[in-house]
């Protein structure tokens, strides 16, 4: 069953290597050798449910290894984190030749990610994703950011990884929350690229949820050849790629207004699906009948699909205000047309974006 899917940019080729039990076996890591230097990071949860493995991984090589436990939590994703990584690092010796290993979810990578870019101007790095949502997006294509406290992943580059390792046997430890923090990543994927996938998902809630090995091997292949296939068409996010961030605009000021870590990412990012569809249908773009397929499926999957009811929506307009895609104070947005299908919309008015954000706090379906 295991699967190699390679991810190809400009300037790096690295492998993506998917199966279930893993830590069991002999991994291969080309770039490695005897002597080599390596720091694992990770938080206190992994770390007790996988270091001991993945340390036999490395210590099999014959590498220097070092590790740190970070504190656990989307609001400890912040350059202060990122320092403790540098302090650790810099007492133990280690210079460009180290490898950083991210060993845990969609938050340690990003972190690890970040401070492999910029340590000493730039060291390789391992993605060793834990997470449902980490295993089909975020460690995957190289983007790796800190937040700040006015805007999540303020901070960050493109910095790709040189392997990344998906034990399907991980999800095994998530929590129902958790697994389904990740399908919404999964259900964002059919919606921008694949209708025929999207009905997959329809047709398959019970055998993913109690974790089918050909159903989750089926599903987290095709969403990491779906993302490999637009990184390498848009490393950069200058065009393709941004049609990714459908739901994202809402969901990281969602995120921001309400406390980093009250919600997860993938949950602020099923009612910002909604919120776009919503957006669109007002514009005409997408038919009802596709708003309540999307709604019943994120429903179905035991995600939130309405926004909290206190939630103040002039500040969470600020907020999106800050997100990346707004240029010159214009709010560029990715809207579904149809599932399957996903656009840019330009320039969209604030009132159209404030309406469908009450629309949402009031959704009867």
């Amino acid at each position: 069953m295991e699967k190699t899917i390679s991810i190809s940019t400009k300037k790096n080729n690295y492998p993506i290597i998917i199966n279930f039990n893993l830590f069991d076996k002999k991994i291969f890591f080309p770039f490695l050798k005897k002597g080599d230097s390596i720091m694992i990071v990770t938080n206190q949860k992994v770390f007790s449910l996988y270091f001991k493995k993945i340390f036999n991984q490395f210590d099999n090589i014959g590498l220097k290894i070092d590790y740190i436990i970070l504190p656990d939590g989307e609001k400890y994703k912040t350059l202060i984190t990122v320092n403790m990584i540098f302090t650790t690092l810099l007492k133990n010796l280690h210079n460009r030749d180290t490898t950083l290993v991210a060993l845990g979810g969609g938050v340690i990578g990003d972190i690890t990610g970040f401070a492999a870019s910029i340590y000493q101007r730039g060291v390789k790095y391992i993605q060793i994703p834990t997470t449902l949502l980490s295993q089909v997006d975020s460690s995957i294509g190289g983007k790796t950011a800190v937040n700040h406290d006015l805007g999540k992943n303020m901070i960050g580059s493109f910095y790709q990884p040189n392997i990344v390792i998906i034990n399907l046997s991980c999800l095994y430890t998530l929590s129902q929350r958790e697994f389904s923090a990740g399908i919404a990543e999964v259900i964002k994927y059919s919606i921008i690229f694949d209708k025929k996938f999207f009905s997959w998902l329809e047709n398959n809630i019970t055998k993913l949820f109690t974790l089918n090995k050909d159903k989750i091997f089926y599903c987290i292949n095709k969403c990491c050849k779906l993302k490999a296939k637009i990184v390498y068409e848009d490393e950069y996010e200058n065009n393709q790629r941004a049609l990714l961030n459908l739901g994202h605009t809402y969901a990281h000021a969602i995120e921001a207004e309400l406390g980093y870590g009250k919600w997860l990412h993938g949950e602020a990012v099923a009612v910002g699906i909604v919120i776009a569809s919503v957006i669109s249908k007002e514009l005409n773009l997408l038919n009802n009948f596709d708003v309540i397929k999307i709604i019943n499926l994120l429903k179905q999957y035991k995600l939130p699909t309405k926004l909290p009811s206190n939630i103040d929506v002039n500040k969470l307009l600020k907020h999106i205000y800050k997100d990346k895609k707004v240029k010159k104070k214009q709010i560029n947005i990715i809207l579904p047309v149809r599932i399957g299908k996903v656009i840019i919309y330009n320039n969209i008015s604030e009132k159209i974006i404030i309406n469908a954000i009450n629309s949402n706090k009031n959704l009867l379906f």
